[in-house]
């Protein structure tokens, strides 16, 4: 446990900040499942609707860096990929 004044405050703020990371990042890998299974369902309008969703989700975390900014910046490229796929077929 801390012991002196600004560690007890340090603790308080880790807290608030992990229970905010952890909201982001599921809130992040639920809109990433939606996404999959409207384009594993082939479901192209869907799919990109809920692809703009989940830009934004993956900017707001890169931003904050609870995600790294490449991480996010590949993850849209490989969904987006997918979903052009999936309107060539």
């Amino acid at each position: 446990m801390p012991n002196t004044a600004s560690a007890k405050k340090r603790m308080r703020q880790d807290a608030v900040r992990r229970n905010r990371n952890r909201s982001t990042k599921s809130g992040l890998r639920t809109q990433l499942r939606k996404v999959r299974a409207a384009i594993s369902a082939k479901k192209v309008d869907e799919s990109e609707k809920e692809f703009r969703i989940l830009v934004k989700k993956l900017d707001t975390a890169a931003g904050k860096n609870v995600i790294h900014a490449n991480a996010a910046a590949r993850t849209k490229s490989r969904i987006s990929h997918a979903i052009k796929a999936l309107k060539g077929k």
